[in-house]
């Protein structure tokens, strides 16, 4: 699965800087937030990184050169960084948003379960749908043309690189499968980058001991 992820030249040209580590966890046991998650929420609500910090900043400059707003649709590293105490959500999602928050760096998560396909970051057309609730009913919307988005076979996961994930492949308590996609700009260094993956994989096997991963990098910043 992730070897055959990639990165539309037209984002690279967009932005060279930008690298992702690409982790796929097999094996999870997911749950309900508990007091382990809660304290590395906690924590890392404490050591997070300032709004201004210039990684949270450089993904701002990103969105402007796709032509977003990112005062209106933040970045997610962004969004969380404003959002004290952090949501509690589940015990994996719980430890990739500290991850995020601690290190300035947006973290996407995938249910594979629901993935179709290779995942891809591409410009959108705007003809790709994107699955999204309405006033509690499922609905469909569309990127902008030129929009930076991630997409598998069926449509559209991850809007404005990592502003809105789709509902389709977010991960649940139910999840056992997942795709973490660690977003690097600079001036994160791919040292620090690397450094923040081993963390994640630390904290998924204080969820699953025995968890498989396996790991690689796209493009080289």
């Amino acid at each position: 699965m992730i070897e055959d992820i990639w990165v539309d030249p037209a984002v690279s040209a967009l932005r060279p800087d930008f690298a992702v580590l690409v982790m796929g966890v097999y094996g999870l046991r997911n749950g309900a937030t508990d007091d382990r998650s809660r304290s590395w929420l906690a924590e890392a609500a404490e050591k997070a990184v300032a709004v201004d910090d210039p990684k949270v900043e450089a993904w701002r400059d990103a969105y402007r050169a796709f032509g977003a707003k990112p005062q209106r649709t933040r970045p997610s590293v962004d969004a969380l960084v404003r959002r004290m105490p952090l949501p509690e959500i589940n015990l994996v999602v719980d430890a990739y948003n500290a991850i995020s928050v601690r290190h300035g760096l947006p973290i996407g998560g995938e249910d594979l379960g629901h993935y179709e396909g290779t995942a891809r970051l591409i410009r959108a057309s705007g003809d790709e749908s994107f699955e999204v609730v309405e006033k509690g009913e499922p609905a469909i919307d569309h990127p902008e043309i030129g929009e930076v988005v991630w997409r598998d076979d069926s449509g559209v996961t991850c809007r404005r690189w990592n502003w809105r994930q789709c509902v389709r492949t977010r991960i649940t308590e139910e999840t056992t499968d997942a795709l973490f996609l660690l977003e690097r700009l600079a001036p994160m260094s791919l040292e620090e980058l690397d450094a923040a993956g081993k963390e994640l994989v630390k904290m998924l096997e204080e969820i699953t001991p025995e968890v498989r991963v396996e790991s690689r990098l796209v493009g080289d910043g």
